[in-house]
C-alpha cells in the first residue's frame, strides 16, 4: 500500500526524509499480519500528502496542477 519513489507534484508533498521518519509511525495492516481482511486500495503516503494539501491549501491557484 506505499509507493516509497513517488514524484513530488505539490509543495505540501514530503520529502523521502519526512516519509522516513513518519512511515515506522503507522500501524502494520491486519492483512499483513495474518489476521485477515484485503490490502489497502489507497498508498499511506498518498493520502497523508492530500490531508497535507488540504490543511495547508484549501485550494490555492499557485498550487493547482
Amino acid at each position: 500500500a506505499d509507493n516509497a519513489l513517488r514524484e513530488r507534484r505539490y509543495p505540501t508533498d514530503m520529502t523521502e526524509a519526512e516519509w522516513a521518519v513518519v512511515r515506522p509511525l503507522l500501524p502494520v495492516p491486519g492483512w499483513m499480519r495474518g489476521r485477515g481482511g484485503q490490502p489497502e486500495a489507497y498508498c499511506h503516503r498518498a493520502m497523508l500528502d492530500a490531508i497535507a494539501y488540504l490543511v495547508d491549501n484549501g485550494i490555492k491557484w499557485r498550487a493547482m496542477p
